[in-house]
């Protein structure tokens, strides 16, 4: 008796803390279960470089930072805040997409604060899969479409970029795909990993692409300010707000990656369509944040210049790095990492990460997570000071 007691407890337990079926297919991301090992390695005394992560180093301007303080010593800024966010952020990032990018976007009916742009990738797909629609997705890409996509309950098809296309989608090959569930596109340029730049012509071509084939284009947007001249947004061409949102982001261009602030904007019915979702998990952003984050937006060219002026001394540094290994790259990508492709002696690149990890302590991202395109890659950010990548080189050269 005692027995089947605990038999039949054991059985409501496992039932009890049973997961989901939407988790099915979705593994822990793979960045957080890599710092877990690096946090052990230390814990040994190893002292690992991380060189895998894009997460600046550099702090925001210091007026960003003074905003957040004073603010955040105000006694009536600390409640709930408005779902839609505040107006004086909204207008901040209206102006700062038409200044930069030529976009005009009401600030009312057009643009979304989010707590973090990785939020919103969440966002949309809970707001327009249904199970059994079809999501496209880059490969390479980033990790997050994927698993967003397969949390909603969609069906994931990935479309490969290839070095031949400049890594751009080849629309002839997406044509011959069965595309009548396809509900949405995910695109993101500056491409992740790639650092491959958009032409005006890939985006055009998109944008008739999606209205032949009824598919709203997810366009994530957060590396157009760095290590590029030219930024560029896809919701400037004719007919994007029909077929488009744009996700954009102040982690990278800003240096606020843990502050969590990004933004939605499209066409009004977009942002209503998130916002029903939206409203219904998270109470509004911390005020003091989002005034901080709309004087970040009214920072100059030169602010852009001196983030990047230290970005391109780095960069260099990561060119003499990867020679060392014997990697061949383009030295004209933009964002915040190199990619480079592996030498001929290695299976992948995980392969030859595990290796400088264990011989060097220094810790590079294989491209593989990004999508089987990447298997005979890696990626090295430049979210590291030149002491590091100086030390880092000489660990690799040893």
């Amino acid at each position: 008796m005692k027995d089947k007691l605990i038999n039949t407890m054991n059985n409501d337990y496992q039932k009890a803390g049973q997961v989901s079926e939407r988790l099915g297919g979705v593994e822990e991301y793979y960045f957080s279960k890599k710092l877990r090992q690096i946090d052990e390695m230390n814990k040994a005394g190893k002292n690992v470089i991380n060189l895998g992560i894009g997460s600046p180093d550099l702090p925001p301007h210091p007026d960003v930072i003074k905003t957040l303080q004073e603010e955040a010593a105000k006694p009536n800024q600390h409640g709930y805040q408005n779902y839609k966010g505040s107006p004086v952020l909204r207008n901040a990032i209206s102006k700062w997409y038409k200044r930069w990018y030529g976009v005009e976007l009401n600030p009312e009916t057009e643009i979304l604060p989010l707590i973090g742009s990785k939020e919103g990738i969440m966002h949309i797909c809970m707001t327009y899969i249904n199970k059994g629609d079809t999501v496209l997705i880059p490969n390479p890409g980033y990790p997050t479409y994927m698993s967003a996509a397969k949390i909603a309950g969609a069906n994931v098809k990935a479309y490969t970029l290839k070095k031949e296309n400049n890594w751009c989608p080849d629309f002839e090959e997406l044509e011959k795909l069965d595309l009548q569930n396809v509900k949405l596109m995910f695109v993101n340029y500056p491409q992740m990993p790639t650092g491959q730049l958009p032409t005006n012509e890939m985006f055009e071509e998109l944008i008739s692409f999606a209205k032949k084939h009824r598919i709203l284009i997810v366009h994530d947007n957060p590396y157009s300010f760095i290590l590029n001249d030219n930024p560029m947004s896809l919701l400037k061409f004719e007919g994007a707000k029909e077929v488009v949102v744009e996700l954009n982001s102040f982690s990278k261009s800003h240096n606020m990656a843990g502050w969590r602030v990004g933004m939605l904007c499209g066409a009004k019915e977009r942002i209503d369509e998130v916002l029903r979702f939206k409203s219904n998990m998270d109470s509004g952003m911390f005020l003091p944040l989002q005034l901080a984050a709309a004087k970040a937006l009214e920072l100059d060219k030169d602010w852009y210049d001196s983030v990047n002026a230290v970005y391109r001394k780095r960069r260099e540094k990561v060119f003499e790095l990867l020679n060392c290994l014997n990697c061949s790259f383009d030295k004209n990508q933009a964002g915040l990492f190199v990619w480079a492709s592996i030498p001929s002696g290695y299976k992948d690149g995980y392969e030859l990460t595990d290796k400088v990890l264990n011989d060097c302590n220094v810790f590079i991202t294989p491209d593989g997570i990004f999508g089987d395109a990447g298997d005979k890659y890696i990626r090295v950010s430049l979210c590291a000071t030149e002491e590091k990548l100086n030390e880092a080189i000489k660990r690799i050269k040893k």
